[in-house]
């Protein structure tokens, strides 16, 4: 009963401290992504600690008004992805996530590319960015029965998908990087998945 009262307090919490532009997806999401948390094999304390490292990015995507950025955590390993088309802007979201304290380690993907460069034309909208990891999200979910939910994933504009969390095996991490991988417009998996029982 006192996981279920943290949790709720938790949930609470995210909701007040989440700022108004913060990525859509982490607001759509936030009570599920905590409800499958309190499921997986940590502490109450330390999904707090990954949930106050996010409200904390969060709040640097809203300083810097942008909504295309995504992130990702696991026992205080954050994973950025994004694409800026601003420079200064870039910069100073790079600095400030830098400065978001707890991080354990931080995965950066973030890229920066001028508005005008002709690769562009080629890239999919941020909206099919985060359609593509959504996605894939729910290929992992099908492909192992709803048993691994300590994994997260995220892609970026150029058709890679991240993923991040525990494995207790190399084959468990395998199965879920194969899972990943089977879907339109994946081009490449980027692991960041530890093993360990």
């Amino acid at each position: 009963m006192p996981r279920i009262a943290s949790l709720v307090a938790a949930i609470g919490f995210v909701f007040l401290a989440l700022p108004a532009n913060a990525q859509l997806m982490d607001i759509l999401s936030a009570p599920k992504t905590l409800i499958e948390r309190a499921a997986e094999a940590r502490s109450v304390s330390d999904i707090a600690k990954d949930n106050a490292i996010v409200v904390k990015v969060n709040g640097a995507m809203a300083k810097h008004t942008t909504i295309k950025a995504s992130t990702e955590i696991y026992e205080q390993r954050l994973l950025v992805t994004g694409l800026f088309d601003d420079k200064a802007a870039y910069d100073a979201f790079q600095k400030d996530v830098k400065a978001v304290g707890g991080v354990k380690k931080l995965y950066w993907q973030v890229t920066y590319l001028a508005e005008n460069d002709p690769q562009r034309k080629t890239l999919p909208s941020w909206g099919d960015t985060l359609a593509m990891a959504t996605k894939a999200q729910v290929r992992l979910t099908k492909a192992v029965a709803g048993k691994y939910v300590n994994f997260r994933v995220t892609g970026d504009s150029y058709g890679n998908l991240f993923v991040i969390g525990r494995a207790h095996t190399k084959e468990e991490a395998r199965s879920v990087v194969t899972a990943l991988k089977d879907g339109n417009g994946v081009k490449k998996v980027v692991s960041y998945i530890d093993v360990r029982p």
